[in-house]
Formats: C-alpha cells, structure tokens, sequence
C-alpha cells in the first residue's frame, strides 16, 4: 500500500513539474500584426494588416506559417506566398523553432530560438535569425494577436 502511495505521489510531482516547464498558453492560431528587422544598421517595419496576411499555427509540438499578399496575387510587385513549418521547443519563455519546410529552401533545417511574451490575446517573439552561409543575420521582432477558435 505504501509503495502505491508513494508512486501516485512521485506520478503526481513529476506530472507538475512537466507541466510548470510550458505554463505558456502558446497553442492556437496567431496572426502577425507587425514584423520589425533589424539588419545591421538597417530597420524594416512591416505591418501585416494591409496588403498582406501572416498566420502562425501552434500545436503540442509543430508550428506552420503562412504569408500572402491580399491583393490576390493580382500585382507581380507585391504577388507573393510563403510557408514553412517544423518542430518546436518551449522551456519558459524560450520558445526554438527547427524549420524543416519553407518555399525559401535556405532556411530549412535551421533552429532559430525567440524570447516569447504573451500578454491577454498577445504574443510576441523576439530573437536572431541567422542562417549560415547567406549573410543573413539580423533581429527578429514579430507582434501576433490570437485568433478566436
């Protein structure tokens, strides 16, 4: 009896501390409200509210994202589409996406880690993209608000 007991009890504190590890309300559907670069001394704000859409799908443990421009692909100078997706850790407040699709090949098979903060319905990441071999190297701060199911 004493064994069960202390093995219900050591279930229940390993249980609690797997859970505390990702207390963050992460899983959902996001939509990207504003992007900022920060490339060396060169700054780019991008709001996705205008003339494109930007959707981020979390789950347990695989994120996808989607870009399109919203005037239907109708102007070649701002036609464009985008997506990529893979694996994901959270351990506090460090959240690391392993890309393993993207339509920009380049990107692939990089792990690129965020310090994420989420505030009622909004989240927002912040972290270094760097991808070897392509001069990319550069802040990344991206502002979503959660879709409502």
């Amino acid at each position: 009896m004493k064994k069960i007991a202390f093995l219900v009890a050591f279930v229940s504190v390993l249980s609690a501390c797997e859970n505390k590890k990702n207390t963050m309300p992460i899983e959902g559907t996001w939509q990207l409200i504003t992007g900022t670069l920060i490339d060396k001394k060169d700054t780019t704000v991008t709001q996705y509210t205008k003339d494109k859409k930007f959707i981020k799908i979390i789950n347990n443990n695989h994120f996808a994202f989607l870009s399109h421009d919203l005037n239907k692909g109708k102007d070649s100078a701002s036609a464009s589409f985008g997506a990529g997706g893979g694996k994901y850790t959270l351990s506090d407040s460090t959240y690391t996406e392993h890309l393993e699709y993207c339509n920009d090949r380049v990107w692939e098979n990089n792990d690129f880690s965020f310090t994420i903060t989420i505030q009622n319905d909004t989240l927002t990441q912040k972290g270094i993209e760097k991808v070897a071999g392509t001069g990319i190297e550069r802040l990344n701060i991206e502002r979503y608000v959660r879709l409502a199911n």
